[in-house]
């Protein structure tokens, strides 16, 4: 079956006459006769009548010259980007050594009835260090001196205030640990009884901080069963990397703090300060980074011919690219052995073979197809033969000795869903993502190519238009979920490119705040990509874009007969489905930068949903999603230019 051919000209004979009629009243307005009888018309009809002819012959290229075109220019499909996410290993039980985890331990998904289970690998080495708390320090105030009360804390029965008798905002009590455990998940667990009162036990005024190499780094606390040190229980922490041993007051050791910070706008605050009968801490588990692949080593990919040019495909694709992303090796015949210097040879994959030389041992690898390239013999004018990159000898045996395959939107898990283990590793009971994977993206087709093609020649790796900016910050992280270039009238010369990272809700159907913000590494990634392309004396600023929260107060009578909680999870959903910033908007591919919100649109939402009779009011609010304060009632509410909206805890009623 032959290929559709494109219409590359759509373009027609009168078209071109008349194109070029206009042209002659604007370049030569002396010319004032167009009729059919203008021996100059005569002209241009036999010149429009040629062109007809060439666009007609131009648009019988079939796509499959157009591809080639596209590969005589270097273009290749994109290949599909890998989700990542963090994992926390549980251990079994407290252990007394260290627990490693190696690279490339696989975890994954629960294999379903319709879908098969998603698979993770473990990207670095994990040790779950041990630890006991060996000291406590109480520090009054930001710039006060810390005190030892670790003989304190080791007299049975005593309680202990860990801040002032009314604390103060900088108050902190320090944990020593017996050593580092970064990337480790530890347990505080405390006797405690109810002094601090007067705190949300829910949302106490304190943070939970660990000492690093750059000062003091926030720990993110996965469970505080204390109620804010009021009553026994423990303190979960996830501990940052680059956790070390360091000496504050007269005690060397690995450090935790809890400060007091201010309290939340109407959150209450300690009237007193709350105390510590005893303490003592453990490892419980440990976190590191997990990617979308699998593992596969040792795959022969037949003997060498000894000729240049040579290509092997590999068995599985497409290839995840990792540094390197694939270990090829080769044998001279006869030999096998694992050592470098007498037996298997590792070559190093290259972007092009410009600059290598006929001994360096280079490869081209293609992600999406897996096809591996040595390098080639080019005719150089005086008509003699230059190898670019060594060619393995005739016989020798070429292998893949590791790579990892997988990536695309498969990816992309909600939280929770990583749970199981498929490497069987000693006193770990339990694997889990406490928050989803992301920057999963299947890869190119042949048609997003041809369509990319146009925009790269005229781009050409430089970023002046708006536009230039989006589709090169695009091309540096693919697993972008939305990209917007905004220039400020009021400050010439400044770009400003805000992005949107992929998300994926929680299983409740519904994103957190959080999720829309993107991290300092993809924001990194997208600047210094875009750095190397601007114009000199251009500002470039890269961040998240503002989010405008809307919190929907609506009323609504339902049929008789109808399940007025199940109509008002409905409208629920609607409504967080419709202010979506990443699916949602008139069209569903996300809300539209600044767009404003409108009851009236609020009130054909509602009125779609099953169930619902009447729509008898509906109120809008701008929100803040970090304070969740609300603001007066609108009919409107105006969003800026380079902001999208929030859903933000929407309140229904339905009246049966």
């Amino acid at each position: 079956m032959a290929l559709p051919s494109p219409n590359l000209d759509d373009r027609r004979f009168q078209q071109f006459v008349d194109d070029a009629k206009r042209y002659v009243q604007r370049r030569c307005p002396e010319w004032t006769d167009h009729n059919v009888s203008d021996p100059g018309v005569t002209l241009i009809e036999a010149v429009a009548h040629m062109m007809d002819q060439v666009s007609y012959r131009l648009n019988r290229v079939p796509d499959r010259n157009y591809l080639a075109f596209l590969d005589l220019l270097g273009f290749t499909l994109f290949p599909p980007a890998a989700a990542r996410a963090d994992v926390t290993f549980r251990l079994s039980a407290p252990q007394e050594q260290p627990i490693v985890l190696p690279p490339g331990t696989e975890v994954a998904t629960r294999r379903t009835e319709v879908e098969e289970a998603v698979v993770f690998a473990t990207t670095g080495e994990l040790r779950v260090e041990p630890c006991s708390l060996d000291a406590l320090l109480v520090q009054h105030g930001s710039g006060g001196a810390p005190a030892d009360r670790t003989n304190e804390l080791l007299d049975a029965g005593r309680d202990l205030a860990v801040f002032q008798e009314e604390p103060q905002v900088g108050d902190a009590a320090l944990f020593g640990l017996s050593g580092p455990v970064p990337h480790c998940l530890v347990a505080l667990r405390l006797d405690s009884r109810v002094d601090g009162v007067g705190v949300d036990p829910r949302q106490p005024p304190l943070r939970w901080e660990a000492w690093t190499a750059d000062g003091w780094a926030l720990c993110e606390v996965e469970e505080d069963s204390t109620g804010g040190l009021n009553r026994p229980g423990e303190v979960l922490l996830h501990v940052p990397g680059g956790h070390e041993r360091t000496r504050i007051g007269r005690r060397e050791a690995g450090w935790l703090r809890c400060r007091v910070v201010a309290a939340e706008p109407g959150q209450p605050f300690y009237s007193v300060s709350p105390t510590v009968r005893a303490a003592s801490a453990f490892t419980i588990g440990g976190t590191t980074a997990v990617t979308h692949a699998e593992t596969v080593r040792g795959e022969i990919l037949g003997e060498s011919t000894g000729v240049p040019g040579q290509r092997y495909v590999l068995a599985h694709a497409p290839v995840v690219a990792d540094d390197p992303p694939v270990l090829i090796q080769t044998a001279a015949p006869g030999t096998g052995a694992s050592d470098e210097d007498g037996g298997w040879r590792s070559w190093q994959v290259v972007d092009d073979f410009s600059a290598s030389s006929p001994t360096d041992r280079h490869i081209r690898l293609d992600l999406a197809t897996g096809e591996v390239v040595f390098g080639p013999a080019v005719r150089q004018p005086d008509g003699t033969m230059r190898q670019y990159g060594a060619v393995p000898q005739r016989g020798a045996v070429v292998r893949a000795a590791s790579y990892r395959v997988g990536g695309g939107r498969r990816g992309n898990v909600a939280r929770g869903a990583i749970c199981v283990l498929r490497s069987s590793i000693p006193y770990i009971a339990g694997v889990i993502n406490r928050e989803s994977a992301t920057g999963g993206v299947d890869g190119e087709t042949v048609d997003e190519a041809k369509l990319r093609a146009p925009i790269t020649l005229r781009t050409q790796e430089r970023a002046v238009t708006q536009r230039d900016y989006e589709e090169l910050a695009r091309r540096a992280a693919p697993g972008v979920a939305r990209l917007r270039c905004l220039s400020d009238p009021e400050e010439p010369g400044a770009v400003r490119v805000l992005v949107v990272p992929r998300a994926v809700p929680d299983p409740g159907g519904r994103l957190r705040f959080e999720q829309l913000v993107p991290d300092d590494e993809l924001l990194a990634t997208i600047t210094e990509y875009l750095d190397d392309r601007r114009p000199i004396g251009t500002r470039l600023a890269v961040g998240p874009p503002y989010y405008q929260g809307v919190t929907v107060v609506a009323t609504m009578h339902a049929f008789a007969g109808s399940a007025g909680d199940r109509v008002r999870a409905a409208a629920n959903e609607a409504l967080y489905r419709y202010l979506d910033p990443l699916t949602g908007g008139p069209n569903g591919t996300g809300w539209p930068f600044g767009r404003p919100v409108h009851a009236g649109e609020v009130y054909a939402v509602l009125q779609r949903v099953p169930g619902v009779e009447l729509v008898d009011e509906v109120l809008l609010h701008p929100a803040d999603p970090l304070t969740g304060l609300r603001g007066e009632s609108a009919d409107r509410i105006t969003i800026a230019a380079g902001a999208l909206v929030f859903p933000f805890d929407h309140r229904v009623r339905v009246i049966v």
